[in-house]
């Protein structure tokens, strides 16, 4: 069976209590997240596509049509994704689904072909559900269904049962271990939204970049990046490092030759040895950190050192000194003290495999899990 042979459901129910808003129209690189969903959807051959909805508004329908995708709305209300599933397995002509929730931005549908090999030729009874196994997890809301689970999540609801693996376990069904863990990676909350705003910063750059902050100086940035920086090497990156200092740098030698070319008036000035060069050249401002990092060649990886010349995506570092950044290019903070604050996501100061695998995460790579 392919891919063309099965209905898609989108589930996108829209209550969103842990965000506190409707997530599905958060916006990530400028397109809400519901849009990407179906833009991704729009490209493959599925036999129907539907809108699992909960209640229909203009904006969803209008959404619908561009894309492709029939509505379903919820019959009932305050009952989660398994109201969605339920209605769209229903309503959809084909034996078998795939189910997508809209909140997880970076999955991508050929991570579905190893599920597609569990389901049966024509007239073979197979199973009624194949959920992804990722990091320990199973994943529902990145899954393929039967029909008839329609049913079971029929009387499921009637009983008050509302978590999908409840029902699925005592039923004939397969998992699938799955390497690629940032493809379920789901917006559920204001911290994991600043973590896939983070991401997709990165995912439109030719080279990552990585802000390493701090509120005040003396708070170990250089520090945590030396730490780091052999971690990711261990990973197979190379990676560059751009500092902003606001002190200015000398980093010649007086009566040298590139001093005695700068003392006499060169802009520029580049040494080349055959172990590497350097080019200091003056500028009538402070250049950007992005410009210099742009320049970095070889590189799979830049992390900008500074206060506030960065970019994002950011991780800021806390010791108890000065105000917590939290501005919107913040993804994550590393602090020995913990904060009463959940919209941004918290890692010990010295917690370095998470750091390594938060780094991964952020600049886009492929098999990347969170820590969690």
């Amino acid at each position: 069976m392919d891919i063309s042979s099965l209905s898609l459901l989108i589930v996108a129910g829209g209550r969103s209590s842990r965000m506190g808003k409707d997530k599905r129209w958060l916006e990530l690189d400028g397109v809400p997240m519901l849009e990407w969903m179906l833009r991704k959807a729009a490209r493959r051959p599925f036999a129907r596509r539907y809108l699992c909805c909960g209640a229909a508004s203009p904006e969803l329908e209008e959404l619908a049509g561009r894309y492709g995708a029939v509505l379903v709305e919820d019959e009932r209300e305050g009952c989660g994704p398994m109201e969605g599933l339920r209605c769209g397995l229903r309503a959809m002509p084909t034996e078998y689904a795939a189910a997508v929730s809209c909140d997880m931005p970076f999955f991508v549908f050929p991570v579905l072909q190893p599920l597609l090999s569990c389901l049966p030729a024509g007239g073979e009874t197979g199973p009624l559900a194949v959920l992804p196994e990722s990091g320990a997890r199973l994943q529902p809301l990145a899954a393929l269904y039967h029909r008839s689970m329609a049913a079971a999540f029929e009387e499921a609801l009637a009983a008050g049962v509302r978590r999908l693996g409840g029902v699925i376990e005592p039923l004939p069904h397969h998992t699938v271990p799955l390497s690629r863990p940032e493809c379920f990676f789901n917006v559920n909350d204001p911290a994991g939204l600043r973590l896939a705003r983070g991401r997709m910063a990165n995912m439109r750059r030719p080279v990552p970049f990585l802000t390493i902050s701090a509120p005040v100086s003396g708070t170990g940035k250089t520090t945590f990046i030396e730490r780091l920086i052999p971690l990711l090497r261990e990973e197979g990156l190379h990676v560059g490092v751009v500092k902003g200092d606001c002190h200015g740098y000398d980093v010649d030698t007086e009566g040298k030759d590139s001093w005695r070319f700068r003392q006499a008036g060169a802009e520029s000035v580049a040494v080349v040895s055959p172990h590497g060069y350097f080019i200091e050249r003056a500028t009538p401002a402070r250049a950007s950190l992005l410009s210099v990092a742009n320049q970095l060649e070889g590189t799979d990886l830049v992390l900008l050192e500074s206060r506030s010349h960065g970019c994002a995506p950011k991780i800021s570092l806390w010791r108890g000194r000065g105000g917590l950044l939290a501005d919107e290019d913040t993804a994550a903070w590393f602090t020995r003290v913990p904060q009463p604050d959940d919209t941004v996501a918290q890692y010990d100061l010295d917690d370095m495999e998470a750091a390594k695998r938060l780094t991964l995460f952020l600049m886009g790579r492929e098999g990347a899990g969170l820590p969690l």
